[in-house]
């Protein structure tokens, strides 16, 4: 496929925009991957370049986090493990099942999960810590499921990882966008191994787009560490408005 300078103009500024976004709250896929369809790409060179862009700035954000101490490694290996079986799962669901009926319960599932972010103090005030033992288990059981929404789905994945880690597993905030890097890491890298095999990565802006990535990602990852659970909370009720006005556009047109 011939690519024009109005690809590079429309995707690499809103691929700054998603990466920061995404190091901060995740969800950066909310405005990555319509930024690609925005520009003309046809849906599958879409979403596979995306995945190589989206690689490459959560690399970045996943090595800081590691140096900054964010990610406790036994469990985000086991959870990223998890997460791989199910989005696989996930992704033969999506074969079988009309994903419209999956996108009408997330317009209610979205409204209620953005009045829990604005009202709940969980990600400013950490609850008491489980054991390690139970906040394993819940992680891995929510690494699971959240995978398997990826798989089917996708879209917000990070910011659900965060809530449902913070909220369910009383994972300190820092813990828990750890653990979702690692984990979007590892599904991107997975992702992108299939997408590669079938030649629909454009490369010049893939790699243009993931420096832009990297970069927004490298201020958004400053942006947390300096602000915590205070940056997150309006910036994560930003990304739910956005998929919600996203997936209701989607119930519309069809």
């Amino acid at each position: 496929m011939e690519l024009t300078p109005t690809h590079f103009l429309i995707v690499c500024p809103l691929v700054f925009l998603a990466g920061y976004i995404d190091a901060v709250a995740g969800g950066g896929g909310l405005i990555s991957l319509p930024a690609y369809l925005i520009s003309g790409l046809p849906p599958h060179f879409a979403i596979a370049t995306n995945k190589l862009s989206s690689a490459m700035g959560t690399t970045l954000t996943t090595v800081r986090y590691a140096k900054d101490g964010f990610i406790p490694w036994k469990q985000a290996i086991i959870c990223a493990i998890f997460a791989l079986i199910g989005s696989a799962c996930g992704a033969e669901l999506a074969l079988m099942l009309n994903a419209d009926v999956f996108k009408i319960l997330m317009l209610f599932i979205l409204p209620l999960t953005a009045i829990y972010v604005f009202k709940s103090k969980a990600l400013v005030c950490e609850k008491p810590p489980l054991s390690f033992a139970k906040t394993t288990v819940l992680s891995c059981t929510i690494a699971l499921v959240i995978g398997a929404y990826d798989g089917f789905y996708g879209p917000g994945t990070g910011t659900f990882l965060i809530l449902l880690l913070t909220a369910a597993a009383h994972m300190p905030l820092t813990n828990a966008n750890g653990i979702a890097k690692v984990i979007n890491l590892s599904t991107n890298l997975a992702a992108m191994t299939v997408f590669i095999f079938s030649s629909k990565v454009l490369y010049p802006l893939g790699l243009a787009a993931g420096l832009f990535s990297i970069a927004g990602n490298f201020l958004g990852s400053r942006h947390f560490e300096k602000g915590g659970g205070k940056s997150v909370k309006p910036v994560m009720i930003l990304v739910l408005s956005v998929f919600f006005v996203k997936v209701l556009y989607e119930v519309i047109i069809k």
